[in-house]
Parts: C-alpha cells; sequence; structure tokens
C-alpha cells in the first residue's frame, strides 16, 4: 500500500460498482480514510468489506445524491465521525435513455438531471463547507466524453454532463482563493456494469466501442481511478477547473 493518501478522508459517490468501486479501493490502497456511498446498499457494503480484508480503511454510508435531506446528513456524518472532508469525487450517475432526441420520454430526463447534475450540485454544496473548515480539498466530478462534444442516442446525458462541466469549471472560479480545487474527469467508454448491461441490449455497440478509440480497445475504471486520484494529489496542486480527458485518444479523431 502506498501513503501518498494517507490520513486524508476521501468521500466517494456511485462507489457500489465499475469506477466508482475502482476508485474507491485506489484511495484506500494508498493510505486514505474512505466513505464510500451508493444507493445499492448491499454492494456498497461488499466494497467495503473488500477494502478493509485488505487492511484499507473504510466505511459504508448510504446515499441517493438527489436528495437534499440525505446528502446532507451523509457530510454531516462525514464530520462528526472524522471532522473533515479532504477530498470528494462526485461519481453517481445514471445513462437510462433510449433513442433519438425527439423519442424522449420527461420521466427519463427528469431522472438522468436529478442524478447526474441535481446529485453533483448537492454534493459539492454541502462538501465545499465543511473543505473550507479545515483550510480547503479537492474535488473531482464524473462528466463524460460525451461533454465534450454530441452524443447521438444520448442528447439527454449528454446536456446533464455538460452541466456538470459548468458546475466544476464555476465553483474552481469561486473557491480556488480558499484553498478548493475543483476539476472534472471524462471518461470515454468504460468497461463497467453499466456498459455492459447496455451492450447486452444492443450487441454491436461493444464492437463500435472499441473501434472509437485509436488504442482499439475500451477503457478500465482503474485507469480513471488513476486521474481522479492524480487531480487529488499535490502533484495537481496548480490544475483546476479542467475536464480531463480519459478517453483512449477518441476526442482526436
Amino acid at each position: 500500500m502506498s501513503s501518498e493518501f494517507s490520513g486524508k478522508v476521501v468521500l466517494v459517490t456511485g462507489a457500489a460498482a465499475g469506477i466508482g468501486m475502482a476508485t474507491a479501493e485506489a484511495f484506500a490502497a494508498a493510505g486514505a480514510r474512505v466513505i464510500a456511498s451508493d444507493v445499492d446498499v448491499e454492494n456498497g457494503q461488499v466494497v467495503v468489506q473488500s477494502i478493509t480484508a485488505n487492511g484499507g480503511d473504510a466505511v459504508f454510508i448510504p446515499c441517493n445524491v438527489a436528495d437534499a435531506e440525505q446528502v446532507q446528513s451523509l457530510v454531516k456524518q462525514i464530520e462528526a465521525d472524522y471532522g473533515r472532508l479532504d477530498c470528494a469525487f462526485n461519481n453517481a450517475g445514471i445513462e437510462i435513455e433510449r433513442g433519438k432526441l425527439a423519442d424522449g420520454d420527461e420521466a427519463v430526463f427528469d431522472r438522468i438531471m436529478d442524478v447526474n447534475v441535481k446529485g453533483v450540485w448537492q454534493c459539492m454544496r454541502f462538501e465545499i463547507p465543511l473543505m473550507l473548515k479545515s483550510g480547503g480539498g479537492a474535488i473531482v466530478n464524473t462528466a463524460s466524453v460525451a461533454a465534450l462534444g454530441a452524443a447521438p442516442k444520448m442528447s439527454i446525458y449528454a446536456a446533464s454532463k455538460h452541466a456538470v462541466l459548468g458546475l466544476t469549471r464555476s465553483a474552481a472560479v469561486e473557491y480556488g482563493k480558499q484553498g478548493i480545487r475543483v476539476n472534472a474527469v471524462c471518461p470515454a467508454v468504460i468497461d463497467t456494469e453499466m456498459f455492459r448491461r447496455a451492450a447486452a441490449i444492443e450487441p454491436r455497440k461493444a464492437e463500435f466501442a472499441a473501434a472509437m478509440h485509436p488504442v482499439g480497445r475500451i477503457g478500465k475504471a482503474e485507469e480513471i481511478a488513476a486521474a481522479v486520484l492524480y487531480l487529488c494529489s499535490a502533484g495537481a496542486g496548480f490544475t483546476t477547473g479542467i475536464a480531463l480527458p480519459v478517453d483512449g485518444g477518441s476526442t482526436c479523431i
């Protein structure tokens, strides 16, 4: 285990699977005290049990990030238990739409925006005051390469991730002089359960996904985790307000 984040208190939302799970594990392996959160209690607890079995420091606190009371309660519990929050990875998100824009459903629109946009906003608005109490911190929000361009048949998701970049950049400017850095990570197609479900519905999606990346494959959750840890590290101390693509070169073409 590394000691790069030794003693640091780190919150990871959407930690029950995929990118969130890999990032919670990476922070714990680097010495952080990890608070893993998700609406999926069963799998979230499994992630924490795995981390602690491997010598890491982690607890699980369930939370629906679209619910202000639950997010406020989560951050209050972190303050009561740890007295501080050094890093936050606001990763909880969903992608549930099917079809083109004009085929969209208002309930789907509202659900995606609630989790992907309001969820990030709710987390930051409660995380930032706690970080300010201890002199600053680092926040990374999960956006997407869909936030950097178009995403056919994913227009609502793309709009939600464009909004995440707006929140990220605005907060970076607002709180930079107070010691809080805010960045976004923009994954391309990553081998997660979310992708596997989509590929099962539309099998050609897996072939297309691999072909769209110049490196010839889809990404790994651990590769996104490595980017998040960098953005939260002291080495990224002069980095704020950026949207970091981790995309196998897909935004180059």
